[in-house]
């Protein structure tokens, strides 16, 4: 059976008017990580520990939180720059990417997404007063040097890297209003402790992946059964209430395990481990540039490890096409219009001196100023014949009369 008309195939793309089409399906269904990508995600094809990884998530996110509260955003666009942060480290390595400039461009990007734009520079000397205050150093104001102008410069960069790397895909389903809803739906909406305990854990849920593996739904689900499981309040259980929202208790179980290990994790300065990435960043370097190396020696092509691009062969120039550019083209279209009703083509001095002199051009003819058919004896200019009309226009209306 023929598949009908804007139809999206699994694989294959839209039929439209019986010609198939490449198809691009953007759902929140989509933006959810595969089980088998969440061990092995390009920071750890890189060399980094699994530890160091979630240190890095944890800290970052925390960090993106503490700016969100300095610059005034609400909670919804923190909660977007946080998983947009995720999303972005999944598709690339923290070895590669410099994870504080990648957290800024995040929430500058989120404060968009949400309505609520902050200035590049407002992000920038926020970002620069947690870093001193995570280092007890002094806490100045950012000098506006060519340094600020880099940093910022990188900031924009990474913006438009995140855009690209997620597609422009940047929509995401939060589950602040899920929970008050279910609470409603457990009528349970009337316990203010229940209700803030659980907005609390799915606050902190966001410093870890679970958002990228669970929809809203399951997550809202998990901060509700972790909240009631503490504060000790029953719930319905026969059958479990869970099962109502579509979650079920392995789900919930897992997303719990992984909210309460932040309150067990013994994390790093993020000096101490941005130091360790940029060591692992130098080792990849150094591998990269002796592969190079050997292979520039030995007159065979750079093996890529994956994290470097590879050079692309150059094609034989008697291959290549020569298009047409808009430039040219316009430039066709003004000769053209030299060419005169003879078919010959007038040139000026300069097409004159870039022509070859050996073939003789065409006379130019010149325009005679001479009457076509003057009588002999009586030919004039043209200055001279206006100057006739004028005089004769200035004598008096007798004198023509005559």
């Amino acid at each position: 059976m023929a598949a009908a008309a804007g139809a999206l195939l699994p694989g294959d793309g839209i039929v439209i008017a019986g010609k198939l089409y490449s198809g691009v399906a953007l759902t929140l269904d989509t933006c959810l990580l595969p089980h088998e990508r969440v061990h092995c995600s390009p920071s750890r094809a890189h060399g980094l520990s699994a530890r160091t990884e979630e240190q890095l998530r944890n800290r970052m996110c925390e960090m993106i939180q503490s700016a969100g509260i300095l610059l005034g955003l609400p909670q919804v666009a923190m909660a977007t720059a946080q998983i947009l942060f995720h999303r972005f480290f999944y598709c690339k390595s923290f070895v590669r990417y410099c994870a504080e400039t990648v957290a800024m461009a995040c929430l500058q990007l989120a404060s968009k997404i949400e309505e609520e734009p902050r200035r590049v520079r407002d992000v920038l000397n926020v970002f620069h007063h947690l870093r001193d205050a995570a280092g007890d150093r002094c806490r100045g104001p950012m000098l506006l040097d060519d340094s600020y102008v880099s940093r910022k410069s990188d900031v924009i960069k990474a913006e438009r890297r995140v855009l690209k790397e997620l597609g422009f895909c940047v929509h995401v389903k939060h589950p602040h209003k899920v929970i008050v809803m279910y609470l409603q739906v457990l009528e349970c909406e009337k316990n203010t402790r229940l209700l803030q305990m659980s907005w609390n854990y799915m606050n902190d849920s966001l410093r870890t992946d679970v958002f990228l593996r669970f929809s809203a739904e399951t997550v809202a689900c998990a901060c509700i059964f972790l909240s009631a499981r503490v504060l000790q309040i029953p719930l319905p259980d026969r059958p479990p209430w869970f099962l109502l929202f579509g979650a079920s208790e392995e789900d919930l179980m897992e997303i719990s395990g992984c909210v309460l290990r932040l309150y067990t994790l013994q994390c790093e300065s993020l000096a101490a481990l941005l130091q360790k990435v940029e060591e692992m960043r130098s080792v990849l370097d150094a591998q990269y540039n002796t592969s190079k190396l050997a292979g520039l020696v030995s007159g065979t092509e750079t093996p890529t490890d994956g994290f470097s691009p590879a050079s692309k062969a150059a094609s034989p120039a008697e291959n290549q096409k020569n298009h047409d550019s808009p430039l040219s083209r316009l430039a066709l279209k003004n000769a053209c219009r030299k060419i005169t009703r003879d078919g010959r083509k007038r040139l000026s001095r300069s097409d004159e001196r870039r022509y070859d002199r050996r073939v003789p051009s065409p006379p130019r003819r010149r325009r005679s100023r001479s009457v076509s058919s003057p009588s002999p004896g009586h030919t004039h200019s043209h200055r001279q014949r206006r100057s006739e009309r004028e005089r004769a226009r200035r004598k008096p209306y007798s004198t023509h009369r005559k």
